[in-house]
Formats: structure tokens, sequence, C-alpha cells
């Protein structure tokens, strides 16, 4: 008998037999089906090896290359194909290093730039430089000369024992020259050609900023400005503007602006008094004709040499908001004016727009979006634009993010406004091995960090830079010459 299920041994009983014979073939059978099942999964996984090559061997790890040296860097960054202002060379432990020049693609300044530092720095100095030789490549410079000590550029600058000596070290060849220049003044005040503009052409927009209305007195100031259009009225003088706001808010005029919605009384009345201190200030005398032609602007010499218009602007240096918006309106005559362009390899004009965080102080939302839109689109006109100032928060981010070169100067950080300057400075540089935060309150007088943008549209190494020295006075010109140029102008 079995127990368990287990043959015991072997049994006469015919039945029993049977049955362990059953149960023995079973087993044999179930070990064979085993047995057949791993030989099986054993041929199958060689004829998947035989199909798949073996796996290659893991390359050798590729040798990592020295770092190339800032000098290699900077080279290779700023090696242009085309015409470039030459700005400097880059500055390696304190000493310059002539082998590694700095410069700007002059195909790139339609893409507009911006010239910062701190007062002292020597921002003048390198819109000296870039205009003389953006004159020198047959282009044509406008610059408003606010402390009235660019006009020297128009002069030979004298030679000295430093001035040699610091060129020598930066593999400078400094010859003195002058640079044919045209001398211009607000409404007449100053030495120079009178420019002026009607009241008209100058807007409302740009006139609400100047008058620091809100944004109801603007739109009111638009109104006039609409109706005076229509009914023919030409506004010239502040005179004209001030007749057709009092015709606006008389019995006779009130029925004018009926479909428009009307002048307040109240709101007229705030145009008014801000029109009588604005020419009480001796604005009036901006106002009025002969008004400028932009054309004017773009002119070149007998040798090709692009003719650099300074505006003379100490005489109002008590109206900072007027001058600036007074640029602006120059900006937005020159946008226009010209027919478009397209991309130039060389701009017809670069504007440098001095002083510019007086522009964009306490400015209406609306007119930012007004100087954001002539930045991006002037470009197209043939124009670059290089904004100077002390910080580049100076200058609101849409307009900001639509300079393509730049050239920053020393940074102080005495007070936590200054401090928080430098960081805001620092987040809009591209990525560099330099601690900026440091070298930018270390730079010499004469030094700049500088980056631009190539000619293929990418924004070159971050450059510690020892600046040229122009080859015109850096001292005013002397005032006998500035009366010479103007009398002999066209």
């Amino acid at each position: 008998m079995s127990s368990g299920g287990v043959t015991s041994g072997p049994t006469d009983d015919p039945v029993e037999a049977a049955r362990q014979a059953a149960e023995q073939a079973e087993q044999v059978a179930a070990e064979a089906r085993r047995r057949a099942d791993e030989l099986a999964a054993a041929a199958q996984e060689a004829a998947t090896a035989a199909r798949e090559p073996e796996p290659a061997p893991a390359p050798a790890p590729a040798p990592v290359p020295e770092p190339t040296s800032i000098v290699e860097t900077v080279q290779a960054g700023y090696a242009f194909d085309g015409p470039a202002l030459e700005l400097g060379v880059l500055v390696v432990d304190g000493e310059p290093e002539p082998a590694a020049p700095v410069r700007i693609p002059v195909g790139m300044l339609n893409r507009h730039g911006l010239v910062a530092g701190a007062t002292g720095t020597g921002k003048t100095r390198t819109l000296q430089l870039m205009a003389e030789q953006l004159s020198a490549a047959g282009v044509a410079v406008f610059a408003a000369d606010i402390k009235g000590d660019l006009s020297g550029l128009s002069v030979p600058g004298e030679s000295s024992p430093k001035l040699l000596e610091r060129c020598a070290g930066i593999g400078q060849d400094w010859e003195p020259a002058g640079t044919p220049t045209e001398f211009f003044t607000l409404g007449g005040r100053g030495t120079g050609v009178p420019v002026r503009a009607t009241v008209e052409s100058f807007g409302p927009v740009l006139l609400a900023r100047v008058l620091d209305l809100n944004t109801t007195q603007e739109s009111s100031l638009s109104l006039v400005f609409h109706w005076a259009r229509k009914a023919g009225r030409p506004l010239v003088t502040l005179a004209d503007l001030r007749a057709a706001v009092q015709h606006l808010v008389s019995a006779e005029g009130k029925a004018d602006l009926t479909d428009l919605g009307g002048l307040s009384k109240a709101t007229a009345g705030v145009i008014l008094r801000e029109l009588i201190g604005f020419a009480d200030g001796g604005a009036d005398v901006f106002f009025g004709t002969p008004q400028i032609r932009t054309e004017d602007f773009l002119r070149v010499d007998e040798q090709g040499r692009g003719i650099v218009s300074l505006l003379e602007l100490p005489s109002v240096h008590d109206q900072p908001a007027l001058f600036s918006t007074f640029l602006m309106h120059l900006l937005t005559q020159l946008f226009s004016d010209l027919p478009e362009v397209g991309d130039l390899d060389r701009p017809k004009l670069v504007f440098f727009f001095d002083e510019a965080h007086l522009l964009f102080r306490d400015a209406s939302k609306d007119f930012l979006e007004t100087v954001a839109q002539t930045v991006r689109l002037i470009r197209s006109k043939g124009v670059g634009i290089v904004f100077v100032t002390q910080t580049p928060k100076d200058v609101p981010a849409d307009v900001l993010a639509q300079l393509g070169s730049r050239v920053q100067h020393q940074l102080r950080a005495h007070t936590p406004d200054d401090a928080k300057a430098l960081r805001a400075t620092v987040s809009t540089y591209p990525h560099s091995t330099y601690d900026l935060a440091e070298v930018l309150t270390q730079l010499a007088t004469g030094e700049a960090v500088v980056t631009v943008m190539s000619e293929k549209g990418a924004p070159t190494p971050v450059a510690w830079t020892r600046l040229r020295a122009p080859q015109g006075s850096m001292e005013p010109a002397p005032p006998e010459h500035v009366a010479a140029a103007v009398a002999a102008s066209p």
C-alpha cells in the first residue's frame, strides 16, 4: 500500500500495481516537460545573442581642454569683419592688454546702446570718442551738449606726456584731430543755429509730459489739438494754444466740442495756468517757426565724414523736463520723416540721448509706451540711439531690453540706494567670470565694463576695458571758434 501518495514498494495486487505504475509514469513525464522547457529557454537566449552584436566598449572620456584665457576669449569675441569703433583694450590684473581690443561693430549701432556711470567717471569722453569715430566712418551724429564741454571735439586735442603715456599703454597711435561740427541751440538761447518746433508738431503727449498734466488733463489737451486740426487753426506758438483753449470754454466755442464730450472749465483752467507758467519760464522761445528740418541732422562733409550736430543746452539747465522732452520730440520727428530702409550696413544717424533719466522720471505709462515704441521701430529708419545716464535702472525695462551695446563706467555704493542700483546693474549683464559687483566699484576714470552686440546678433564677452583717448580737445571749444562755425553754417 502507499502512504501519502508515495509508493512503498512492490505489491501483488494488480490494481495497486497499475496505480503505482501510472504515478511513476506521470512523474517521469513532468520531469521531461521541465527539462524540455529549460532547453527551449536556453535555445531562445542563444538565438537572441546570435542576432545582437556585442556591446561596444565604453569610449574613453574625452580630454578636458584647458580653459581659454580671458585674452583669447576677448580676442575671439570682438573680432569683427566689418568696420568697428575702437573703444579700448582689455584690462588684465590691472594692466592693459593691447593684444585684446574691445570694439563695437558700426552696423550694430542701429540696435541702440547705453553709456552709464556715476558723475565724473568719463561718460562724456566716451560719448566724444564714439562720435569722432562715427563721423570718420561717414555716420552723422546728433548729441545734446548738456554741460557745454562736448564742443571740444570740433578742434584738435592737445598732446601731453600723461596723455601719450596712457595711449602708448593701450597701443593707441594718438594724433590730434577735429571733427566737422554744427552747433544748434534751443530757441536761440545760446550760441548756435536756433532749433524750434511748432506746438502742433510737438503734440499733446509730449506737451502734457512737459506741463506735468494728469491723464484726464492730457486727454483734454488732445481734444484741443484734434479740434484745431479739424478747424484749420494752426498751433504754432504757445499763445496759439492758449487762444484755442480759451475759445473752447467760451460761450461761442462750447458748441464746437459738444459732439466730442466738451472741455470742462476746471480742466481748461489747469491747462491755461500751466501754459502761462511754462511761457513765463522762457519756454515760449522754443516754439515757433522756422522749424528745424530733420534732414539737416543727416549730412556729411566733402570728405565723406558725418557731421556732428551739437545741441547746446546749458541755458535751459533749470528746465530739465523741457530739454529731455524736446530731444524726444526730435526723435519722434525723425521717425515720422524718414523712410523705411531696413537693416543698413551702418546707420544714417546715431542719436546720443544724454541725461536720459530726466526723460523717464515720473513719466506716465502712455508716455513710456510712446518712447519704447519709437526706440523699437526707429531702427528700421536707419537711426541708432545711445542713452547716456548714470545707471541702467534709470531706463525703463522695455527700453533697456532693446539696447544692444553697453559701456558701464564706475558705479559708487556709498548709500543703500547706490547699493541697490549696483545690484540692479549687475543683474542686467550676461554671465561672466567677473565679480561685477566688485569690479564696477573699482573701475578707474576712463575705464568701463563693456559688452556689445556682435555682427551675428549675439552679446560679446563682458570685458573690463581701458578706453582710448578722443582725438579732439577734452576742453570746451573757444567761444570765437563756435561763433565762427555758426556764422559759416549753411
